[in-house]
């Protein structure tokens, strides 16, 4: 599957190694540019494209960048994507230690990823928020296997959902519908399933406890 990854950092470098090493064929860029990416690329096999690039052909892109630098994206960015293409949004709202205060999430009420989608004009899944990056390195299981970790995924588009959750899977993860984009507070930082090791049923225990009020570490 061809996979476009934007964001090098701790999330996109380590799904840019695992989906490599699945076989996948992977475009990754970063706010930099490919030059700075030599080394990821002959780690892994990936492909080091500019940001505009890394959507085209793909199938499936995963945007992994600080939510404040998502303004920042291209536009147009997906023109060029597979038809029916799944794009996962893994960011987090962390305005006190990173982004700064985002108006229109914290003013209009907006959920993490719907104001996500209204930035980059597309319909987004999110997943992998809440997940430590090396978790992706060293705690996958086979299916069946005895404590394998469940992560949440939420998502309008049906159809971009099951494509997550199904490569969510190859990976070597358990996956809970986590409902829709703007369900998708019960994921976000200072939830109880934010950071969990948990299996499916801890997984929907955390996500059904949640609360929509931000605690204050996640309040602008």
């Amino acid at each position: 599957m061809r996979i476009g990854i934007i964001g090098a950092g701790n999330i996109g470098g380590n799904l840019t190694r695992r989906l490599t090493a699945l076989g996948h064929d992977v475009a990754v860029a970063n706010s930099r540019g490919p030059h700075t990416l030599r080394e990821l690329a002959e780690e892994t096999g990936a492909t080091p494209v500019r940001a505009e690039e890394a959507a085209r052909g793909a199938e499936v892109v995963v945007v992994a960048v600080p939510l404040k630098a998502v303004p920042d994206l291209p536009p147009g960015l997906f023109d060029e994507a597979a038809e029916g293409v799944a794009v996962i949004d893994t960011g987090n709202y962390y305005p006190r230690q990173r982004d700064g205060r985002i108006a229109g999430i914290e003013d209009e009420n907006l959920t993490e990823s719907r104001w996500t989608e209204r930035r980059i004009g597309h319909a987004v899944i999110k997943a992998f928020n809440g997940t430590y990056a090396q978790d992706i390195l060293d705690r996958h299981r086979p299916a069946g296997a005895p404590g394998r970790m469940a992560l949440p995924v939420a998502g309008d588009d049906e159809a971009a959902k099951r494509k997550t959750r199904s490569l969510i899977d190859e990976l070597g993860f358990d996956t809970v519908d986590a409902g829709g984009i703007d369900d998708s507070w019960r994921q976000q930082p200072g939830t109880p399933v934010y950071g969990m090791r948990g299996d499916s049923e801890a997984v929907t225990r955390a996500l059904a406890d949640a609360s929509p009020a931000r605690t204050p570490d996640f309040r602008g």
